[in-house]
């Protein structure tokens, strides 16, 4: 007879209200728009320099615990780290080490594919070029992040084993986007880490909320704000299609509506009101002589 597992067997794990580990819709939309500006510009950046038509793609934006984003990496890539000024974390820039080299096999004029390269670490020579594309991603990060990104930003190494290479602790939040880098014919993952902590505060409360005591006041505000096309409309005519049909320049419909009768004052189909046709300045202008009550 089986028995069931004690209480004391399960683990528990304690939750921090004060840092979530979701992103507000809010959050990841803004957060989305301005990591598709960087992929865009990382992507022209990379066929300038690499001179090889290039493609960056932003897949998705999430927010994960640095243990759990380093324990989905490849256990041997390239892991560029970002220090931010007044911040311990730091951000982390990654992409397969056979990739990179790729890039810098183009850049000084060869041809070699990404699949025909050894997985190792890079040369000083490959370093420095490698770190010189980074330099410039760097500058179209802060630019595509604009006032999300209030503090500097710059490389302080690379590290080549995702186990080993402690940019931030195990429990910190990290907002990370994902990549899609196409050159040529080839493609490879790359991803963007950032700590949290320097992103969130520049967006806000996450589902600012009001009272409702008074949301009838805040229903009414909102409303009269929105815009609406008003027309002047005179009385109708009934003509039939014959008439239409036979229609030729310089051909006159007589109108049933009184020239000394106001127009009616038309908004979204339902009449509020009668205007008589005036000026403003230069513009046309209508006077409105009276308003008309309308229970539907």
């Amino acid at each position: 007879m089986s028995r069931a597992p004690s209480a004391a067997a399960k683990s528990v794990e304690l939750y921090d209200f004060r840092r979530p580990t979701t992103l507000a819709r809010e959050h990841s939309r803004v957060l989305e728009l301005a990591f598709e500006t960087f992929a865009r510009q990382w992507g022209t950046q990379l066929t300038a320099k690499v001179r090889l038509v290039s493609q960056v793609t932003c897949e998705q934006v999430t927010m994960v615990t640095y243990d759990e984003y380093a324990a989905g990496l490849p256990a041997h890539t390239a892991m560029v780290l970002c220090e931010l000024a007044d911040t311990e974390p730091k951000a982390v820039i990654q992409f397969p080490t056979t990739a990179a080299l790729s890039w810098v096999t183009h850049m000084l004029g060869g041809n070699g594919a990404a699949h025909d390269l050894p997985e190792r670490k890079f040369t000083p020579l490959e370093q420095v070029l490698v770190r010189r594309l980074i330099d410039d991603a760097l500058e179209d990060l802060r630019y595509s992040l604009g006032p999300l990104l209030v503090t500097g930003i710059g490389v302080s190494g690379i590290q080549y084993n995702s186990q080993f290479a402690q940019a931030a602790a195990t429990r910190d939040l990290m907002i990370v986007a994902s990549f899609t880098i196409r050159m040529g014919d080839e493609i490879a993952p790359a991803t963007l880490a950032m700590p949290s902590e320097v992103l969130l505060p520049q967006l806000g409360a996450a589902s600012p909320t009001k009272s409702a005591a008074n949301v009838r006041e805040l229903l009414h505000d909102q409303l009269a704000q929105v815009p609406v096309e008003v027309a002047l409309q005179v009385t109708p005519a009934m003509v039939r299609p014959s008439t239409i049909l036979s229609l030729a320049a310089g051909d006159l419909i007589p109108l049933p509506h009184p020239a000394h009768r106001p127009f009616a004052l038309i908004v979204d189909g339902v009449q509020l009101a009668r205007a008589a046709v005036g000026s403003n300045g230069s513009r046309l202008a209508c006077v409105v002589v009276n308003t008309e009550e309308n229970p539907s």
